[in-house]
């Protein structure tokens, strides 16, 4: 999913599931723990990492936190759904939880 997909995707999330942000974030520290594992074929998760390989074009997770309209609501909705371009990563609500507050951790921070 190219970058413009992602943030027309975050930001009709957000629409969609509201704004408010009152569920329970996990813990970042587990979240980047379990992304720098998991996500990182596709995804730059963390400073510092090359480029993955197999999808150049997947957004950093930095660049998620600072997309217009993300939140843990949206970030919820899209991790739950399949995507076409995602593999078919089906998260326990825990993993999820820490992998969507290390995105929120990383906010402003590019």
């Amino acid at each position: 999913m190219d970058m413009k997909s992602l943030v027309i995707a975050v930001a009709a999330l957000s629409f969609v599931t509201g704004s408010a942000d009152a569920q329970d974030l996990g813990n970042p520290a587990h979240g980047r723990a379990f992304a720098l594992e998991v996500c990182t074929p596709c995804h730059v998760v963390a400073r510092g990492q090359r480029s993955p390989a197999r999808f150049a074009d997947a957004p950093s997770f930095s660049a998620i936190a600072d997309a217009k309209g993300t939140t843990a609501s949206s970030l919820n909705a899209f991790l739950s759904t399949p995507h076409p371009t995602m593999p078919n990563l089906i998260l326990k609500p825990d993993e999820a939880a820490d992998v969507i507050g290390y995105i929120l951790s990383l906010r402003g921070k590019q």
